[in-house]
């Protein structure tokens, strides 16, 4: 191992079992990893928090019975053991390579592909698991990680706190909600939970590939989701006539796609926008859904799937080619943060109620920092005084 002097613990939030977050336990005698063959040892300047973190620890996956507790477990056994790490989106420094990995790298910041592959295929993630579950992630001061996953991103005018918020577990999965659905430029969008991180970065990449988002939200956040580049937001908390409100929007026209991350009772009149008049379309009616906020549970006649020829995509994740494609527009700043606040590490309990309890403010994604790291890389993004 070739490395800068390193600790042999550091501060670091444990999640000791499944529960509330008095089972995330903060300490600071936490053995220090150090870099396996083809890894780097990352210094963690920052972590975006993501809501998989709370379904994760809270046992949320996936089950129809709502007192069940169960881990994610994809491939088949749960890889979530305790205690664990958690934390995904992490930017960082490299303070330290493994065998195979050249010493040039000691030095360079960048930002976790967050993904733990099951096999080196670029194009595809069939058994997803990542960093802060079936492997320690971010909330932490080290990490080590896959030389290759950890992606240099020197662009000066990203500051640390910023590039975490770009973090891949919510653009990667946006990505691939849009890759799934085969949309293309000149596309009418529905993005539903358009304020959170992937939300957020839907929009954000419609934009990019030529797509117009219409954004379901708070009619609080229209503002700031329109300087987004939302076309338009429709208030989620007035469904009623919900199809005429689009249509009223794009013109009589049927929206292409629906990215979906609310689920529940509402997935049924989101199809609806896309099937109103199939006269006008000239692809299939798409709904890529990755996340169920609104509920667990939807009622959905069949015969409307497939009489109106419905696709429908789960997605979980997302693949090296994404990843690559992600950092490549970071690097050539297509990519903007939506940056809302940083906490410290050790205060991680108030950032876990802040995150469940928005307030309408809230827009995009808060980060951890270190408490070591936090004068450089969390102060000046502290969360300010709210009224």
């Amino acid at each position: 191992m070739r490395s800068e002097t390193l600790p042999d613990t550091m501060a670091a939030m444990l999640l000791t079992e499944h529960g509330d977050i008095d089972k995330l336990v903060y300490r600071q005698d936490v053995s220090a990893p150090r870099p396996a063959r083809g890894e780097v040892l990352v210094q963690v300047t920052a972590t975006a928090k993501n809501n998989t973190d709370r379904k994760a620890r809270e046992g949320l996956y996936p089950t129809k019975d709502k007192g069940d507790t169960t881990s994610f477990q994809i491939g088949g056994s749960p890889t979530l053991t305790f205690p664990r790490i958690q934390g995904a989106d992490v930017a960082g420094r490299v303070v330290a390579v493994g065998e195979d990995v050249s010493a040039e790298r000691i030095g360079q910041r960048g930002l976790l592909d967050f993904n733990i592959y099951a096999d080196a295929r670029p194009d595809i993630n069939l058994t997803p698991d990542y960093y802060g579950h079936g492997a320690d992630g971010g909330f932490a001061e080290y990490i080590a990680v896959p030389s290759a996953q950890f992606h240099t991103v020197d662009n000066p005018e990203l500051a640390d706190a910023e590039l975490a918020a770009m973090g891949m577990c919510s653009y990667q999965t946006a990505l691939h909600m849009l890759n799934a659905a085969n949309v293309k430029a000149g596309e009418r969008v529905l993005v539903t939970g358009a304020s959170g991180g992937v939300g957020t970065a839907l929009i954000r990449l419609c934009r990019i590939m030529g797509a117009t988002p219409y954004a379901l939200s708070q009619p609080d956040k229209a503002e700031a989701l329109l300087a987004l580049g939302a076309e338009a937001v429709l208030d989620r908390s007035d469904m009623q006539d919900f199809t005429e409100k689009v249509r009223a929007l794009t013109q009589d026209h049927p929206i292409d796609a629906v990215m979906d991350l609310v689920g529940g009772e509402m997935t049924d009149r989101f199809i609806d926008t896309m099937i109103f008049d199939m006269t006008r379309r000239t692809t299939y009616p798409r709904l890529s859904i990755a996340g169920a906020s609104g509920g667990n549970i939807s009622e959905i006649m069949w015969t409307r799937i497939y009489l109106y020829q419905v696709q429908i995509f789960g997605v979980s994740h997302g693949t090296r080619d994404e990843a690559e494609q992600l950092v490549a527009w970071i690097r050539e700043g297509k990519l903007k943060p939506v940056l809302h606040a940083a906490f410290k590490l050790s205060e991680l309990h108030d950032a876990e109620r802040y995150f469940v309890n928005r307030n309408s403010n809230y827009l995009g994604k808060i980060v951890i920092v270190p408490d070591s790291q936090w004068q450089a890389h969390g102060a000046p993004y502290a969360l300010k005084e709210e009224t």
